[in-house]
């Protein structure tokens, strides 16, 4: 006997359980989209109206600093007013102050402070925004009914790809349009991304603020604090795998904000090299995400992620500094780009698994605030140094210590435990990790690897 309405009430539940799943990639994609424009926008727009690297790379300072500082003390209040609230506000903020720049300078009033001061406000309120709907994954996950890690590696997938087609879209506009152009769409992009998400995650639980904890006062807010960093240092693995990123966010900081647009500009031809550049490493880099979505589980973990980061580490870095042509970058990059594609699919399903859900803005805040912590210096450091010693020392110089820090998953036993799993009869993120626990982190604004580190941001 068949039901009336059966099949068709079923399909209605099925596709209103998946609706807000699909409505956080989809706005994540497109705010991502509007970074890509940004990580190529700015220091083209910075090196056109100042000429120095130097001043490129202070403003890509003040563009990460205020990012660290927002997720070093923001997870307490993401939780409390509201994921989905927090997502709106961020993206709202962002776009206004990045269609500020180029209007500004289309009055001919921008100064270069100005560029600064904008860009400060920028990091500080994007960071937010994407934490707030990446910490929303395993509960939508779980509503959509599907299985945690294919989500992960689902949600950087549609990044991966929406960074790609941002970079390709933002190289061909720089070089015909202009980079103030690239900062109108930008901030177009993020009042997207704020609509999607004030309709699609409307009545979602998970996203709206906490109600049963209680009321956040200054004593509650450090309490949050510092029961996020305890969570977090209690792993060995977990900072390790903190302070690897750390230092490889801030090397990858000074190659997209500074070295690759450098080179692409003395070199290469331009910035729809640099685009093209980005666009191929984003699109192996997803690629490498989906096929780890397909079949990485079947895989050591440690092996995967050991294997993935020298692949996309220091080998850009050193090809830079030995070609002036594209076609062997192209071909470095795009390597990379599929190395760098498992990492985030590995580091966010370890994450998932073991941090408990009512901490798990607290602990994203607070590992990410971790690997954000070099990234202010990752810009400023790259333009003074290719102003003193020239492009090609500091590619070789940042190159080396880029290969170093990558060998870390090789050499201390603590990686180990990357390859543990929690019991099948546990649901993942139920049970707090021990003293010496297999969490691991969470890098949700920066992706590591050249030309992936967030421009969150």
């Amino acid at each position: 006997m068949t039901v009336p309405g059966g099949k068709e009430a079923d399909a209605a539940a099925t596709k209103e359980a998946r609706g807000p799943l699909a409505t956080v990639l989809a706005a994540n994609a497109v705010s991502i989209t509007g970074n890509s424009l940004t990580l190529i926008g700015v220091p083209w727009f910075a090196l056109d109206t100042t000429g120095s690297p130097g001043k490129a790379g202070l403003v890509a300072f003040c563009a990460a600093l205020p990012v660290l500082l927002s997720t070093l003390a923001g997870g307490p209040v993401i939780d409390r007013l509201g994921r989905r609230r927090i997502s709106i506000a961020s993206d709202l903020i962002c776009g206004l102050a990045l269609a500020s720049i180029p209007l500004l300078h289309r009055l001919g009033v921008l100064e270069f402070w100005m560029l600064c001061a904008l860009m400060a406000v920028n990091g500080l309120c994007h960071a937010p925004g994407e934490m707030a709907r990446h910490v929303l994954v395993p509960d939508l996950a779980r509503r959509a009914g599907t299985a945690l890690p294919r989500a992960a590696s689902l949600y950087d997938a549609v990044a991966r790809g929406a960074r790609m087609a941002g970079a390709a879209i933002a190289g061909l506009l720089v070089a015909f349009l202009g980079a103030d152009t690239v900062l109108l769409l930008d901030a177009a992009t993020f009042g997207l991304s704020a609509l999607l998400v004030t309709v699609g995650l409307r009545g979602v639980p998970a996203a709206e603020p906490m109600r049963d904890g209680p009321p956040l006062s200054p004593a509650r807010y450090r309490a949050d604090l510092r029961e996020g960093y305890a969570y977090l240092f209690r792993s060995r693995l977990l900072l390790g795998i903190m302070i690897m990123v750390m230092v490889t966010n801030g090397l990858s900081q000074s190659w997209s904000s500074v070295l690759l647009p450098v080179h692409a500009r003395e070199e290469l031809g331009g910035a729809a090299a640099q685009g093209l550049l980005v666009a191929v490493f984003g699109g192996c880099a997803l690629a490498g995400a989906l096929l780890y979505g397909a079949v990485g589980e079947r895989f050591p973990r440690r092996a995967v992620f050991a294997a993935g980061f020298l692949v996309g580490g220091a080998p850009p870095y050193v090809v830079a500094a030995l070609t002036d042509t594209t076609a062997p970058l192209l071909v470095t990059m795009a390597a990379a780009g599929f190395g760098v594609g498992v990492l985030n699919p590995i580091l966010t399903t370890v994450m998932y698994e073991q941090v408990p859900d009512a901490l798990r803005s607290r602990v994203v805040g607070a590992s990410t605030a971790g690997v954000l912590l070099t990234t202010p210096l990752g810009g400023l450091a790259a333009g003074f140094l290719v102003e003193r010693v020239g492009l090609t020392s500091t590619l070789l110089g940042i190159g080396a210590l880029y290969f170093l820090t990558t060998l870390a998953p090789l050499v201390f036993p603590a990686w180990r435990a990357m390859n543990t799993r929690p019991p099948e009869d546990i649901p993942a993120g139920s049970e707090p990790a021990g003293p010496v626990s297999s969490s691991g982190p969470s890098i949700p604004v920066p992706v590591p690897g050249p030309g992936g580190t967030p421009r969150r941001r």
